[in-house]
């Protein structure tokens, strides 16, 4: 239900807020296992429900096409996701942007969760 009601863009905005705080933290810790998760579940999640293919594709890329094989390798991808979703953030801000309304986000949605925004709130 609390996904359903989340498509509205200051929500979006709000949820890359929060991500990119996540990324952050985590690099700072080098703490690889919550850059992966990350990475690869909540960039993945945001970048599809912000409608940003290019991000989510990339994220899938740094796992599933070429994985890392050291440190170092990781934390640079790592470095470059955190960079393009900042470029996001920073786009939210910039005077005179203007951004798809919910409707087209939700319209982005899979089926099922397209028809619950129908329906309204579940209980």
């Amino acid at each position: 239900m609390l996904h359903c009601n989340m498509n509205t863009l200051p929500a979006i905005q709000l949820v890359l807020e929060d991500l990119l705080a996540d990324l952050h933290h985590a690099r700072r810790n080098k703490d690889l296992g919550r850059l992966a998760l990350l990475a690869y579940c909540e960039a993945r999640g945001w970048a599809r429900q912000a409608g940003k293919t290019d991000i989510a594709e990339c994220a899938t890329r740094m796992f599933t096409e070429n994985p890392c094989v050291s440190k170092d390798e990781f934390l640079a991808k790592i470095d470059t996701l955190i960079t393009a979703l900042e470029r996001n953030q920073q786009a939210y801000h910039a005077p005179g942007v203007q951004f798809p309304r919910a409707e087209a986000a939700a319209s982005q949605l899979p089926a099922h969760q397209e028809n619950r925004l129908a329906d309204g709130p579940q209980p």
